[in-house]
């Protein structure tokens, strides 16, 4: 006698049952244009190694609109991901003081004030 193993029947829209699992894929897709994004830029510390017309050619590339297309939305991605990690942070990483943990709110909003004061600098040294 031989037993069938079980297969779980589950569809390939399961994450458009509920807005979390939703939310939580979007998450997830965010990361690839990150990725993306990231490999842009090692292609382009790579390509101002190479000189002058390299880079030159590069910022040609950049200046397509397919490039700015994507770039954009890159940034509304990464800031995406930036945000709903940010809301995550108290879960995974909880903090003790004392004999109680450090409610959410203030963590979210330390971060949200290094990443505005980051922001400053980065944009002060840019324009100086």
């Amino acid at each position: 006698m031989s037993r069938k193993p079980y297969e779980p029947t589950l569809p390939n829209t399961w994450w458009l049952e509920k807005p979390f699992y939703i939310r939580y894929m979007l998450r997830e897709m965010t990361s690839f244009f990150v990725g993306a994004y990231v490999a842009i830029l090692i292609v382009g510390l790579w390509q101002l190694s190479q000189g002058p017309d390299a880079w030159g050619s590069f910022l040609g590339v950049l200046s397509h609109p397919l490039s700015v297309i994507f770039h954009v939305l890159a940034f509304v991605f990464a800031t995406f991901h930036t945000v709903t990690w940010f809301a995550l942070t108290p879960r995974t990483t909880p903090i003790m003081r004392g004999d109680h943990f450090v409610p959410p709110g203030p963590i979210i909003g330390a971060q949200y004030v290094i990443w505005a004061a980051a922001s400053i600098v980065v944009l002060a040294a840019v324009l100086w």
